[in-house]
């Protein structure tokens, strides 16, 4: 199946980019190429775009997509080594990155993958296709653990619920298949909650992924890790799709905005503190005629970060 990953924020993240044609940039979940593209094609011979995905099919794709480009770099990692990366490609500072926090729309819809309750296949869900499946998590996490992630990663309510059901079915048979697992969430859960509309397995897949993948893992201390990365007035775009990315990524951002935070009673700053970014505009939300093509993008939200020289004591307000 050929990779496919419809991009979220297109033209809206690359144009916050502010791209210059001979800088450097860095697509730091490059997927399927499709905001890499549009970078590389803004850039001149003198510019340089690295691309990042963990996921071998999507570096496939990458060297398919944009092998051509000479002054086009792909790497087989994760976005959380964005320093080593950049480091080993001698590359002191970019211009611009970016990060699409979202599962691709091949992931999903790649029944082998093991990501979607739609279509039935063995409990997979790895991003990197490395490390621990779905399977194996659902089959030996304790009860209190799958309880903790389902609830913590899914926002689920029925979580004890849930927790109690798959330990049970796995003491008669192993849970290997993701409909085993969907219909199994559906008989965890009341009728009059099965009714509400959506699929009841949907925050559980939601969380196991998240656990198997380790998406939440330190996400902030990478993202700072991106902002540390940057020239001065670089820009950050971070792409996220539900509140447990998002709020993070907000907290950073007014953090890293945060001026002076002495008592407004003291004449002069004593505490030195002054803001090293600034928002160029506030979050982001798709229109109508990004959610009519792209339904799934309906929480995205897309955050900017621009940094400052060290002397800057820009005030910010669009937190």
């Amino acid at each position: 199946m050929k990779f496919s990953h419809i991009p979220v924020f297109l033209h809206e993240a690359v144009d916050a980019l502010n791209i210059r044609p001979d800088g450097v940039y860095v697509d730091c979940t490059a997927g399927g190429g499709g905001h890499s593209l549009a970078i590389a094609q803004k850039l001149s011979e003198k510019g340089r775009l690295i691309c990042i995905d963990r996921d071998p099919d999507a570096v496939k794709t990458l060297n398919e997509r944009l092998g051509t480009f000479p002054n086009v770099t792909i790497v087989h990692n994760n976005f959380f080594n964005i320093k080593r990366i950049l480091e080993i490609n001698a590359i002191a500072g970019a211009d611009g990155i970016l990060a699409d926090l979202g599962v691709s729309s091949h992931q999903l819809d790649t029944p082998l993958r093991g990501f979607s309750f739609h279509s039935d296949a063995p409990l997979d869900m790895r991003m990197s296709r490395q490390g621990m499946t779905a399977a194996e998590l659902v089959n030996t996490y304790p009860q209190k653990r799958l309880e903790q992630i389902i609830y913590a990663y899914g926002e689920e309510k029925f979580a004890a619920s849930i927790a109690r059901k798959i330990v049970a079915q796995r003491q008669i048979k192993p849970i290997q298949t993701t409909f085993e697992l969907a219909e199994l969430i559906k008989t965890a859960v009341p009728a009059s909650y099965r009714r509400e509309g959506g699929h009841p397995a949907r925050k559980t897949f939601q969380a196991i992924r998240i656990e198997i993948n380790g998406e939440l893992d330190q996400l902030d201390k990478a993202v700072q890790a991106m902002f540390d990365c940057l020239t001065t007035n670089g820009r950050l775009a971070v792409i996220t799709f539900h509140s447990l990315e998002d709020r993070p990524v907000k907290r950073l951002f007014a953090k890293l905005c945060t001026g002076c935070i002495c008592p407004k009673s003291f004449p002069v700053c004593v505490c030195g503190q002054t803001p090293r970014g600034k928002l160029p505009f506030k979050a982001i939300a798709p229109n109508e005629e990004q959610l009519e093509k792209n339904p799934r993008s309906r929480s995205a939200r897309l955050r900017v970060i621009e940094k400052l020289g060290t002397a800057s004591n820009n005030n910010n307000n669009n937190i």
